[in-house]
């Protein structure tokens, strides 16, 4: 496993960090059983992860309490989160991460995010909630506070292009993939100047792993004018990432081009099989893809916003 700061948290974080939610959320997705769901962080940890990532909305943070009761604590850095609305008083945000430390069985949580938070209701977030937050981290229960965006729902990422420049943020968690790359332009600039941890999520989705998916989502963004139709001359356009052996797969390049973007801390993915979990790490340290791929991608693709960023749930190929 390779190591890196997170921002200028203090942290030494693992660069793959197991996400426990989308729409594996380590298993439950698909009916499994506690003890299959705990045995998948548990492979993860063994192989050195040591960033998870649950959240409230996920259903998995007694699941990741339970995984981690028989490691060194401190050795690991556990992040959750908590959806709030526009109406929620200071008050709840109290209640909203105690309850998440009673389920994680938790003295206290390593970061602590607001979840999914719309542009509409960033101001909020900031001026009424986030002081409430850090009252928790003065007291020792949140060490370090995090705010993460709604991909599907603000492609263009404005909320984060706000908060970035803010107080009181040390970490977000951002949509980041190689058919979505805005955060090359404007954000990790300011995250790397700043100091602020990253936490990409969306680097795999169904665009990925799903031939007959891409293929519809492709052939969208060509009516729509967004790429040229010239993109399927070779067949799948993005058949080339694993043309002469440069990546094993797609869903293998997916995650080395974002493990190795400049600004990026930890690489986010989620499996509800254990046996998928040595899979996805290995991805992750594998080496950057050569140049010519990624000034590729970067020529392609890299005027792109918002693709990819399917919610959790079955996808439509028609």
């Amino acid at each position: 496993m390779d190591y890196r700061p997170l921002g200028k948290t203090g942290l030494t974080v693992s660069v793959a960090g197991l996400g426990c939610g989308g729409n594996s959320r380590l298993g439950l997705g698909r009916g499994a059983s506690t003890e299959e769901c705990v045995a998948v962080v548990r492979t993860a940890i063994d192989l050195g992860v040591t960033f998870l990532d649950t959240a409230e909305a996920y259903g998995t943070e007694a699941i990741v309490g339970t995984a981690v009761r028989h490691y060194d604590r401190d050795r690991l850095v556990i992040s959750t989160k908590a959806i709030m609305r526009a109406g929620d008083k200071a008050e709840a945000v109290k209640e909203r991460v105690e309850a998440a430390l009673k389920r994680l069985n938790l003295d206290y949580v390593d970061i602590f995010h607001f979840h999914a938070v719309d542009p509409s209701t960033y101001d909020h977030h900031r001026d009424v909630l986030a002081p409430a937050l850090l009252k928790l981290k003065e007291q020792g229960k949140v060490r370090h506070v995090g705010i993460t965006e709604t991909g599907p729902r603000d492609p263009e990422q404005k909320m984060l292009k706000r908060a970035i420049e803010d107080a009181p943020w040390e970490v977000i968690m951002l949509a980041y993939s190689l058919m979505n790359q805005g955060a090359r332009r404007h954000v990790f600039p300011v995250t790397q100047r700043r100091g602020i941890g990253t936490l990409l999520m969306f680097v795999v989705r169904n665009i990925f792993s799903n031939a007959a998916y891409r293929a519809s989502v492709i052939g969208k963004l060509i009516d729509q004018g967004h790429l040229d139709r010239s993109i399927l001359a070779d067949g799948d356009p993005l058949g080339f990432l694993t043309a002469d052996g440069a990546a094993e797969s797609i869903t293998d390049a997916a995650y080395r081009y974002a493990r190795h973007e400049q600004g990026a801390d930890v690489i986010l993915f989620g499996t509800g099989n254990k046996d998928h979990v040595k899979a996805n790490v290995d991805s992750i340290l594998r080496p950057a893809l050569p140049a010519p791929i990624v000034e590729r991608l970067h020529r392609q693709f890299g005027h792109l916003t918002g693709v990819g960023l399917d919610l959790p749930g079955p996808v439509k190929t028609t």
